[in-house]
């Protein structure tokens, strides 16, 4: 099993993507450390798993854009389960699609809060327990972060962020034997992918062209990113590290 006995910390880990990582990371036989504001999807979730492996997954009620609590909850994980061998920052939010006109300066601050600087704040605290385990950070960043996205210039700017902030970190965590990667879904089938459709006039209508953007002609699964997240977290991508893979079903291919 590619992550047995190991522990990974997961953000945003009770629906979509994050809920997707979970399990993978559970099935592959690693604790789990599960973060999340939604604390009956995250309880329900980690019941479950529980049910499976006894004590295997822990649940943490987390807001990410509150540093000192995100900071508490990974030193709990830590503590509960001896070890950390990564984390998955993948905690965000899409807003609605939105001109620059419209979106206030309040409103980006808010929005690089929770998709940026969480992610660097996860990084930071997560660092010192993994340089003991020569482990791995993956930030879930979005294609939307190379490829622009239109009426979403503040969520490609936070996603892009998280690329270069990879990047830059991996140069300094790997003199200390710590990998970081991100990657860079397209569109996965999550909660938030429905709830962006909503905002739009004929939500069914864009599903069904999302879907039509990636060669097979269908969205990712959250499973699917997982397994990307888990290969980057095993050793058999020992030789990996400042990469933004791009997880996007061949979508950019004609773009």
């Amino acid at each position: 099993m590619l992550f047995d006995n190991r522990t990974v910390i997961i953000t945003g880990g009770a629906k979509g993507i994050g809920a997707g990582c979970v399990e993978v990371f559970h099935a592959a036989g690693g604790n789990i450390g599960l973060l999340d504001l939604d604390r009956e999807a995250g309880e329900q979730l980690a019941a479950g798993l529980n049910s499976i492996r006894e004590n295997s997954v822990r649940f943490l009620e987390c807001d990410v854009s509150d540093f000192t609590r995100f900071k508490i909850c990974i030193d709990e994980i830590v503590e509960h389960f001896g070890q950390l061998n990564s984390i998955i920052n993948n905690a965000g939010t899409h807003p609605p699609a939105t001109a620059i006109d419209d979106f206030s300066l309040e409103q980006m601050q808010n929005l690089m809060t929770v998709n940026f600087l969480s992610t660097y704040a996860g990084a930071k605290y997560a660092l010192p327990y993994l340089r003991k385990t020569r482990g791995t950070i993956i930030n879930i960043s979005s294609m939307t972060a190379i490829l622009g996205q239109h009426l979403s210039t503040a969520y490609s700017a936070t996603k892009g962020a998280q690329v270069s902030f990879t990047k830059a970190l991996a140069l300094e965590a790997g003199k200390q034997g710590v990998r970081v990667n991100a990657v860079l879904p397209s569109n996965v089938d999550t909660p938030l992918m429905h709830e962006w459709a909503e905002t739009l006039d004929d939500p069914q209508s864009a599903l069904e062209r999302v879907a039509s953007l990636q060669v097979f002609n269908r969205m990712a699964t959250p499973q699917e990113i997982g397994q990307v997240c888990l290969f980057l977290a095993s050793d058999q991508s020992s030789f990996l590290t400042g990469q933004a893979i791009e997880a996007d079903g061949g979508a950019a291919l004609d773009y």
